[in-house]
């Protein structure tokens, strides 16, 4: 069940490290210019604010079991990232862009199952 668990929030880690490195090295308009039509809504300093919550995530979800210090801040990590997944299908939903729950909805099942094992684990 560990290396499950470890598998999983590594995939997790990693989709979020990615998803806050694009929002936190690109501008609002290189954001829109790869498809990411959703920061209009939102001013640069709320696009910066979402990388880093995905960025502290990540690390949320790795740092505490791998060091030993407090793991169970992991599976609130999860939580955490969860919340962040079903903020970011609301607002798709509020845009109309229905296809990007596709990304959504499987990271938030990700996040819950890490959330679960996590707990069980810690």
């Amino acid at each position: 069940m560990l290396t499950g668990f470890w598998i999983l929030a590594g995939a997790l880690a990693l989709s979020n490290l990615f998803a806050a490195g694009l929002k936190l090295t690109r501008s609002k308009e290189q954001l829109h210019a790869m498809g990411q039509a959703w920061v209009e809504d939102f001013t640069p300093n709320a696009i910066k604010g979402i990388g880093v919550a995905e960025l502290l995530g990540a690390l949320g979800l790795i740092l505490p079991p791998l060091t030993r210090i407090a793991p169970v801040l992991s599976p609130i990590a999860a939580i955490g990232v969860a919340v962040l997944q079903v903020g970011a299908g609301i607002t798709h939903v509020r845009r109309k862009e229905y296809r990007m729950l596709s990304a959504n909805g499987p990271l938030v099942i990700l996040a819950v199952v890490v959330a679960v094992l996590g707990f069980i684990l810690f």
